[in-house]
């Protein structure tokens, strides 16, 4: 099948182009590379450097590559951000997610694949795991433009007949993580601890979250793709985890001495959420395969070959003006 993944440039989407191009699908990629890395990018997909708010170059994309499904990963993801600036929160994922929308409905597309929150959309849930009966109240922007998306592809369902699969993730983490990023509490953790620095948790470590591991993730956007219909599905352990737990597993895994500083909770973050996935297991025959301990580990040992290779290049760079200066041919020029 032709294929054309928004967002494929990031962790997450990334992981589910190379997935897909196992399978033997061809796979197209549409990334602003804002967010996204050009080295996350699979050999044998095809990129293509556009925005999906810009529909004149999104439409070009899709009449190149005529995909038969649409996987939606693109998306303004910070949180923060979608409180401060909450229009532009909305033209890249209420707006553009339209413009993706509207281009496959033109362009016969078989299935959109949409990549929504779980740990946005139920904000404050009274019981928990949350169901996906449990009433959507979010209380972000970015929660609300993600239920917003869900709510327009029910509807084009109903209009034009486009099937669809929302996923609604939990928190995810894993290698390729942005460690620098404002989303992702263990590459930060983990990138902060290795590079020696100190260590904030905002709140008093107590706000919990559902961690699933990115390749359990990319299971998912696998098994959705055969799936027939349409339907929304939590993608998460059920599980809590404390803000404070997940410091000291990767304290106790790095051997990290340092205590954290707790800092003033930064508004719009849900307290405390976990999702039951139970539906998933239904419907897609989706089960997470990998526990927090063994994701850790793997998060740990990316982050550190990335970091270790950044110091090699930064060592190098020095050696190299040293000797130039050396030889009188450097001039600092600041």
């Amino acid at each position: 099948m032709n294929i054309l993944i928004t967002g494929g440039g990031g962790f997450i989407g990334s992981g589910v182009a190379a997935r897909y191009l196992a399978a033997g699908h061809n796979v197209a990629i549409v990334d602003n590379l804002s967010t996204g890395r050009k080295e996350n990018l699979p050999a044998g997909a095809r990129l293509f450097e556009a925005d999906i708010t810009d529909q004149v170059s999104l439409e070009r994309i899709f009449e190149e590559v005529r995909p038969e499904v649409v996987n939606h990963h693109a998306a303004q993801m910070d949180i923060r951000r979608s409180l401060r600036e909450p229009l532009f929160d909305a033209h890249v994922n209420v707006t553009g997610s339209l413009s993706v929308l509207e281009l496959s409905v033109r362009y016969a597309v078989r299935k959109f694949i949409f990549a929504s929150s779980g740990g946005a959309i139920y904000g404050e849930p009274r019981v928990l795991p949350a169901k996906e009966s449990t009433p959507e109240m979010p209380i972000s922007h970015y929660g609300v433009a993600k239920l917003s998306v869900e709510r327009y592809l029910y509807a084009y369902h109903h209009l034009y007949g486009l099937e669809f699969i929302a996923l609604r993730y939990a928190n995810v983490y894993g290698p390729r993580q942005n460690p620098h990023g404002e989303a992702g509490v263990v590459a930060i953790f983990a990138g902060q601890m290795l590079r020696g620095e100190a260590t904030t948790i905002f709140g008093d470590g107590s706000k919990t979250r559902d961690y699933v591991f990115v390749d359990d993730i990319v299971d998912a956007n696998f098994l959705a793709l055969e799936r027939a219909g349409c339907g929304v599905f939590n993608i998460g352990r059920g599980i809590h985890v404390s803000d404070y737990e997940i410091f000291d597993a990767i304290r106790k895994a790095l051997g990290y001495t340092r205590d954290p500083i707790f800092a003033l909770r930064r508004p719009g973050e849900v307290e405390h959420i976990a999702l039951d996935a139970s539906a998933a297991a239904r419907v897609l025959g989706w089960k997470p395969k990998i526990g927090l301990a063994e994701g850790i580990a793997r998060t740990i040992v990316q982050i550190r070959r990335e970091l270790d290779a950044k110091e090699m290049v930064e060592s190098a760079v020095g050696r190299e003006l040293r000797v130039r200066s050396l030889k009188g041919e450097y001039r600092d020029s600041l």
